[in-house]
């Protein structure tokens, strides 16, 4: 095996089609498809089923696909080791995560390691960072979940086991325009909200999935798009919206936007990372900063 063969590999699962991992290593399909007819051989087995919906894991190849992560890791910190390439952690974040929580990780982290660097790279979807996280392309990432297991918010599990720790908790909070006909009424129930227009992002938003396991499917969902925009259109008076509590602290001090008084549990905010990566140094200060 050559780690050329091992990246053109691991591109392949990533994008499950010969052409798309083409475009993203800049080859042509042809040198790629020869790259992995060569691992086979190498090897002696079936990596890949070709399928018409694309490229799809034989048993050894989902047995290959760990050991490529290790040995493509392993590499990239010796090749640190002998250089003196300072490590950098790759920390992935859901954009209104990265806005105001990253921050404070950072800011931990100076103090206890000012030598470690840390590149926060913000994403606005939740399955991207966690095929990033479980294929090497990040160490870390941080998300909003719920549960005992990662995915019990509602959205996929990930493509490969990872390890994670709850680090805070996110409070939710329904909000909507002074004068609503709900403000004021203690203790409001989802059945109370029949007939109302619900403000949602796109079905995979964390808030949305929240919403869905809060509220129910009674009111009418209206698609606003991202937390700034649903927090707009709630102040304007055209729905009601679930939303993090530090997205919209400004709005209900300057009396632009209502609590009602619906029960919501909080959200965590959860750091995903692959478990056979905690040996790297940096990482684990990482853990250590965001855990604090």
């Amino acid at each position: 095996m050559e780690l050329r063969q091992l990246r053109v590999f691991e591109a392949v699962v990533r994008h499950r089609t010969v052409t798309d991992a083409a475009v993203a290593l800049d080859m042509a399909p042809s040198s790629v498809s020869a790259q992995i007819r060569a691992l086979e051989r190498s090897l002696g087995v079936t990596l890949f089923e070709r399928t018409a919906r694309g490229m799809r894991l034989t048993g050894p190849g989902e047995r290959l696909l760990d050991w490529a992560h290790r040995l493509l890791d392993q590499a990239e910190q010796a090749r640190r080791e002998v250089t003196g390439r300072a490590h950098t952690v790759r920390l992935g974040a859901l954009e209104t995560i990265a806005a105001v929580y990253a921050p404070r990780v950072l800011a931990r982290l100076a103090e206890r390691r000012p030598a470690v660097r840390v590149e926060v790279r913000p994403s606005v979807s939740r399955d991207e960072l966690l095929a990033d996280v479980a294929a090497g392309r990040l160490d870390a990432a941080l998300l909003l979940d719920t549960g005992d297991a990662l995915g019990d918010l509602g959205f996929p599990p990930p493509p490969a086991p990872l390890a994670f720790h709850d680090v805070d908790t996110v409070p939710l909070i329904l909000v909507a325009a002074p004068g609503h006909r709900l403000l004021g009424r203690p203790n409001l129930a989802p059945e109370d909200l029949s007939g109302e227009r619900l403000l949602v992002n796109v079905p995979n938003c964390s808030f949305h999935m929240a919403a869905d396991r809060i509220i129910g499917p009674g009111p009418e969902r209206v698609r606003a798009g991202g937390v700034a925009v649903m927090r707009a259109w709630a102040e304007q008076g055209l729905g009601v919206s679930l939303l993090p509590e530090f997205a919209v602290r400004d709005a209900l001090e300057s009396g632009t936007l209502a609590r009602l008084d619906l029960p919501a549990p909080a959200l965590n905010l959860r750091l995903v990372w692959r478990g056979d990566r905690e040996h790297l140094p940096a990482l684990r200060d990482v853990l250590y900063a965001a855990s604090a």
